[in-house]
C-alpha cells in the first residue's frame, strides 16, 4: 500500500474529519490515478484511507478515517446501501431525488440521481472512476433497479484529468440490434409530473435540489395571490409550474408568469411540463432571452412582479471566482428588486460553491442599498434534503437562498 505523508500541522483537518487534501499539505508520496493511499501525519500517525489524484489541486479524497477498512467491493457496497437508506427517511415527495451526494456521503466524487426507475451517475473524481464498475454494481443492488446512465460530463472531471464519458453503464441494450432504454423519462414531484432527459441538459437532466423550494414557492403564491410573477433561468420551469399551480389552487383569474431563459430547448420543456400539469397555458408567457438585459427592459417598461425567482447557473465554482461573481450576483438582484412590488416577494439563490451563505447575504443586502429598496428576510433557503451538508463537510451546502418581501 502506498503513503502519504503530511506537512506538519497539515493532519488538522483530517483529525476533524474533513475529506479533502490539498496538494501543499503534501510532504511525499502519491500513487496512481485513483489508487487508494495511506495517509500518515509527519510524525506517522494513520489518518486516513483517500484516493489519490496526481493531476488535481485537491490531491487525495478520503473514503475512510479507519484504520481497520479494507477498500474493497464490500466498502462500497454498504457505503451504497447506507446512502440509499438514509433516503427512506428523509421524507422526500417524488421519485426524482438523489441518492448519493458525493463527499457528503462518504463517497467522494460520486453523484447519483433517481429518475423513476433509472438511475444517473456522474464519476467527477479520479477514486470514483477508478471503482466504476464495483459502484454502478452496488448501486444496482442497493435500489433494486437495473438500469444506469453515466453522465460524468461535469467540468470537475478535467480538473482530474479524465475525459467526459456518458452512456449506459447497465441495462443498455445488448447489441446493436436492439433498442436501447428511453432517455426521455417522467417523474413525479409533490402533485406535479415533470419530463426529463437524463442525456441532456444540466447536472443529470434536473434541479431536483429545488424541490421544496418550489412547494414553498407554490404554497406562497396560493397564500399571497400573486397577480403577475417572473421566473428568471427558468430551464425547465420547475417555478413557472410551482406558480401556476399554487394561483389555481387558491382561484386566481388573470394572474400573468413570465420565464425567461437563454435556451430555447429548455423553453420548450417548460411549455410542455404546463401543458403536462394541466395549467393555463394562457396564464403563462416564455421569453428566450438574457436575464439581465431582459430585466433592464422590464425597469425601463415601468413593470413591476409581485414574485420573482433568480436561480442563476453557477457563477463561482471555487473562491477565486467569488469577487467576479458577487458583481453579477448583486447587479440581477439589484434590478429585481427595482421591479419588485410593495409587498411583493423574491426568491433568490447562488448554486456557487465560492459563494458562502454569509457572503450571499451580504450581496442581496448591497444590491438593496443601492436599489434604494428595504426588504424583510422571511426565509433562509437551501437544498432538498436529499443534498446533505453534513458536520464535517460544510462544502455540501452549495445552493443557499433567501426569501425577501419587500416593504
Amino acid at each position: 500500500m502506498k503513503t502519504i505523508r503530511l506537512h506538519p500541522g497539515k493532519e488538522r483537518s483530517l483529525l476533524r474529519r474533513h475529506p479533502w487534501i490539498f496538494e501543499s499539505a503534501i510532504a511525499r508520496g502519491g500513487g496512481d490515478s485513483g489508487e487508494t493511499v495511506r495517509v500518515v501525519s509527519h510524525e506517522g500517525q494513520f489518518l486516513a484511507w483517500a484516493a489519490f489524484s496526481p493531476h488535481s489541486r485537491i490531491r487525495a479524497r478520503v473514503w475512510s478515517f479507519d484504520e481497520a477498512q479494507r477498500i474493497d467491493a464490500s466498502f462500497f457496497e454498504a457505503a451504497c446501501a447506507r446512502s440509499v437508506g438514509a433516503r427512506a427517511r428523509f421524507g422526500i415527495e417524488s421519485d426524482g431525488l438523489r441518492l448519493v451526494h458525493g463527499e457528503s456521503d462518504g463517497l467522494p466524487g460520486l453523484v447519483v440521481d433517481r429518475y423513476a426507475d433509472t438511475l444517473v451517475a456522474q464519476f467527477t473524481s479520479a477514486g470514483a472512476e477508478r471503482h466504476k464498475q464495483t459502484l454502478a454494481d452496488a448501486l444496482l443492488r442497493a435500489t433494486g433497479l437495473h438500469k444506469l446512465y453515466e453522465r460524468s460530463d461535469a467540468s470537475a472531471r478535467k480538473l482530474e484529468g479524465l475525459p467526459p464519458a456518458t452512456g449506459w453503464l447497465r441495462g443498455g441494450p445488448a447489441s446493436a440490434e436492439m433498442p436501447a432504454p428511453p432517455l426521455e423519462l417522467r417523474i413525479r414531484e409533490h402533485a406535479w409530473q415533470f419530463s426529463v432527459h437524463i442525456a441532456e441538459g444540466h447536472k443529470t437532466g434536473f434541479y431536483l435540489d429545488q424541490r421544496d423550494n418550489r412547494r414553498r414557492f407554490a404554497d406562497y403564491a396560493e397564500r399571497l395571490r400573486f397577480a403577475r410573477v417572473l421566473n428568471c433561468y427558468c430551464y425547465t420551469g420547475g417555478f413557472t409550474v410551482a406558480a401556476l399551480a399554487g394561483l389555481r389552487a387558491a382561484g386566481v383569474q388573470g394572474a400573468q408568469v413570465w420565464s425567461i431563459d437563454s435556451s430555447a430547448p429548455a423553453l420548450a420543456r417548460a411549455r410542455a411540463h404546463v401543458e403536462l400539469n394541466g395549467l393555463d397555458a394562457s396564464q403563462a408567457h416564455f421569453l428566450d432571452a438574457d436575464v439581465n438585459a431582459a430585466l433592464r427592459q422590464f425597469l425601463q417598461q415601468g413593470e413591476r412582479f409581485d414574485a420573482i425567482v433568480l436561480d442563476p447557473p453557477k457563477l463561482a465554482p471555487t473562491i477565486a471566482h467569488a469577487e467576479r461573481a458577487a458583481r453579477a450576483y448583486k447587479d440581477i438582484n439589484r434590478l429585481a428588486l427595482q421591479l419588485l412590488a410593495p409587498g411583493g416577494v423574491l426568491f433568490t439563490f447562488s448554486c456557487s460553491g465560492g459563494i458562502s451563505a454569509d457572503l450571499f447575504h451580504k450581496i442581496v443586502a448591497s444590491a438593496g442599498a443601492d436599489a434604494g429598496v428595504d426588504a424583510y428576510i422571511l426565509e433562509r433557503l437551501g437544498g432538498a434534503p436529499d443534498h446533505p451538508m453534513t458536520l464535517a463537510f460544510p462544502e455540501g451546502e452549495y445552493l443557499k437562498g433567501l426569501m425577501v418581501m419587500r416593504k
